[in-house]
C-alpha cells in the first residue's frame, strides 16, 4: 500500500473514531410513544385524524446535537384510552428501560393531554430511582400551523439529558415549562400555555440555552409504591358535587365496587343535596372517602374531614391516583389520612 493510501486510510479511521467518541458521549435519551394529539395530523378536530409514528416526530433539526435519541412505539392511542391497566404497563416498561439501560440519562413520554396530568402523576409514585421521566404532548396536531408538539419534544428531550433533573420525580413539558407531575392540571380546553401548576408554578423553564431549574435536586427518589405484580388498581370513582345532588351516584358506584370515593366538593370540598347521607352509607361499608374541591386551586384540609380524608391541595383526578394506589397498600382510613399527609 502507498503511503498516501495509508494516509487516507489513517485519518478516516481516526475520524470515524472521534465521530463515535462523540455519539457515546452524549447523552442517550429514550421516547417511548402512547400516540395523542403530538402523534396526530389530518382531520384531527373531525375525527378524521391519521396517526405519525413516534420516530417520525423526532425529525426536529438540532435534536441530535441535545442527545443521542431512541423511540419506540409502545402504544398509539388517544389519552382517553389511557387508564389504571396501561399505567401499569407503562411503568413496567420504563422500570424494564432503567435496569436494561444504564446508559439512558432519561425517559421521555409523548402523550395525549388530556388525561397526561393522571398518567405523569401514577408515574411519579411508582417509578424508582433518580433518572428523569419527562411527559411531553401537544395541544395542536402535527401538520397545524404553529403545531406546539416538535418545540415541547425538543425542550422535552433537553429535560430528560440535563443532570440537573435527576432526583426530581416525573415531570411534565408543555409551552418551554417543566411541572412536577404532582402540581401540574390543564386548565383549558385548546390553548397551547394550558397546563399550570395553580398553587406551585412551573419547576424550571426551558429554552435553547438549557434547562433553568428554581431549586436544587432533592437527590434520589423512591417510588412510593411497589405496584408488583399488580393487574389493575382498586376502583375509585369521582363525584361531582353541585346544587341539589343526591345520593343516587354514590349508591351505584358503591354498589358497582367501588372502594373508594373522591368528591370534587363544592368550595373548601362541601357535598351538596343529600350527598352527606350517601357518603356515610358508604364509609359504613368501608368504602374511603376523600373529599376534593371542584374549583381548580386550593386545599381541603388532610385531617378536619370527621369520617372523611381531605385531599390537601391534590386536584379530584390527582387524589384518585392517590387512592387508588393507597389502597393497593391498606385499606385503614387512619394510615390512607398519613399517605395523603405526606403528600402534601
Amino acid at each position: 500500500m502507498r503511503i498516501q493510501d495509508l494516509s487516507v486510510v489513517l485519518v478516516c479511521a481516526l475520524v470515524g473514531q472521534t465521530a463515535s467518541l462523540a455519539q457515546s458521549a452524549k447523552p442517550q435519551v429514550h421516547v417511548v410513544g402512547t400516540g395523542g394529539t403530538i402523534g396526530s395530523a389530518g382531520g384531527y378536530w373531525t375525527g378524521n385524524a391519521t396517526r405519525v409514528p413516534v420516530e417520525d416526530l423526532l425529525k426536529i433539526p438540532g435534536i441530535d446535537s441535545v442527545a443521542t435519541v431512541t423511540t419506540e412505539q409502545f402504544l398509539n392511542v388517544p389519552s382517553s384510552a389511557i387508564g389504571p391497566v396501561r399505567w401499569l404497563e407503562l411503568n413496567r416498561r420504563i422500570s424494564e428501560l432503567f435496569r436494561s439501560r444504564p446508559d439512558l440519562q432519561g425517559v421521555v413520554v409523548t402523550h395525549g393531554t388530556d388525561t397526561m396530568e393522571e398518567t405523569a402523576y401514577f408515574l411519579d409514585l411508582t417509578i424508582d430511582g433518580d433518572r428523569a421521566v419527562i411527559v411531553t404532548g401537544s395541544m395542536r396536531p402535527s401538520n397545524m400551523a404553529g403545531a406546539d408538539g416538535p418545540a415541547n419534544l425538543m425542550n422535552a428531550v433537553r429535560a430528560a439529558a440535563d443532570t440537573a433533573s435527576r432526583g426530581r420525580g416525573t415531570m411534565v413539558l408543555m409551552d418551554d415549562r417543566l411541572f412536577s407531575a404532582r402540581d401540574v392540571t390543564k386548565t383549558n380546553s385548546t390553548r397551547v400555555e394550558t397546563f399550570q401548576a395553580p398553587e406551585r408554578g412551573p419547576a424550571a423553564i426551558v429554552d435553547p440555552e438549557g434547562v433553568f431549574y428554581r431549586s436544587k435536586s432533592p437527590g434520589r427518589r423512591a417510588a412510593q409504591f411497589d405496584i408488583g405484580e399488580l393487574v389493575d388498581l382498586p376502583r375509585v370513582d369521582i363525584i361531582y358535587s353541585y346544587p341539589g345532588a343526591d345520593s343516587v351516584v354514590v349508591d351505584a358506584v358503591v354498589a358497582a365496587g367501588a372502594k373508594g370515593l373522591v368528591f370534587a366538593g363544592v368550595g373548601r370540598g362541601g357535598l351538596t343535596g343529600s350527598q352527606s347521607a350517601a357518603v356515610r352509607r358508604a364509609v359504613d361499608k368501608g368504602v374511603i372517602v376523600v373529599a376534593s374541591t371542584r374549583t381548580g386551586s386550593g386545599r381541603v384540609p388532610v385531617g378536619t374531614r370527621g369520617t372523611t380524608i381531605g385531599s390537601g391541595d391534590l386536584n379530584p383526578q390527582k387524589a384518585r391516583v392517590l387512592l387508588s394506589l393507597a389502597l393497593t397498600r391498606t385499606n385503614d382510613a387512619t394510615q390512607i389520612r398519613k399517605i395523603f399527609a405526606d403528600n402534601q
